[in-house]
């Protein structure tokens, strides 16, 4: 796909629910501009794939999308197969609805762990974009561009299956977004992305290494969203203090998916994940 495609599908993503952010689709497409299929049917655009490479031994299915009319003729499965073609010999994750997990089992994919989605309301309480000496009643907590971009990759590494400081580099800047990060003892010790999605807010990723950092991220970033707007925050369920987070803050469950890879999971550190990065490209 072009980037404009890539930004048709995520309007098709849009109609699916899959609620996707406001300027995702920059920040998707630095992270592999040719990781992104479309079918078409006598030029017509049919069905949809994200294929995306990081580094040298991991790929990421997301975007996976057959419109109405061209459910039920192949076209989707003809998009799948090429998506997995263009991620032969690398370790392939997705998060999938779990009615699909069989289907997806079929193609050699196996069930790693739940995300549950947890929806709250902001806060409404910060009248700033995030500008130093706002946070101060969070912890410590500054605005990421304080911290610089490198050390934000390399703290990111933990996180992820392999390289991906082009994608991350670009989703900490996004337009509307905030940004934050949290030091101890002199390093990064956690950081934390709100973006403006079509329906109110997602908080992703969400990354601490203490629950009471986590908390101090969040609180801070509760207060960037609109006060009664709808926010958002993917949790890994083996991280107990993340569920236990989203509860301490009235939240509730809305959606799950599914987080499937092909061959052996990778060693992430979930115990320090309190919300996932994005479904779409993990």
């Amino acid at each position: 796909m072009s980037k404009d495609e890539l930004c048709m599908v995520l309007d098709w993503a849009a109609a699916e629910g899959w609620n996707p952010g406001l300027h995702d689709a920059d920040s998707f497409y630095a992270a592999d501009p040719d990781g992104y299929l479309l079918a078409r049917v006598d030029g017509v655009p049919a069905a949809s794939i994200f294929a995306v490479r990081y580094g040298a031994r991991f790929g990421f299915i997301g975007g996976y999308i057959a419109l109405p009319p061209f459910r039920g003729q192949g076209h989707g499965m003809a998009v799948w197969q090429a998506g997995m073609a263009r991620l032969a010999g690398r370790t392939v994750g997705l998060d999938g609805v779990p009615a699909q997990q069989g289907n997806y089992a079929k193609s050699g994919f196996v069930l790693a762990h739940r995300n549950v989605r947890y929806e709250g309301r902001g806060r409404g309480m910060s009248g700033d974009s995030g500008g130093p000496g706002t946070h101060g009643a969070h912890g410590g907590v500054v605005p990421l561009a304080a911290i610089g971009a490198d050390e934000v990759v390399r703290y990111d590494q933990p996180f992820f299956a392999d390289d991906r400081g082009r994608f991350i580099r670009h989703w900490i800047t996004q337009p509307g977004s905030v940004a934050l990060g949290i030091a101890a003892a002199g390093r990064l010790a956690g950081y934390a992305v709100l973006r403006p999605c079509r329906s109110g807010y997602k908080v992703g990723p969400l990354f601490a290494d203490t629950p009471a950092q986590a908390h101090a991220l969040f609180d801070a970033l509760l207060a960037h969203a609109p006060a009664g707007s709808p926010v958002y925050l993917d949790v890994p369920e083996p991280n107990r203090e993340a569920l236990a987070l989203a509860r301490s803050y009235g939240m509730q469950p809305c959606f799950e998916t599914a987080r499937m890879y092909t061959g052996a999971a990778p060693a992430l550190d979930l115990a320090r994940t309190y919300g996932i990065t994005t479904f779409e490209l993990g």
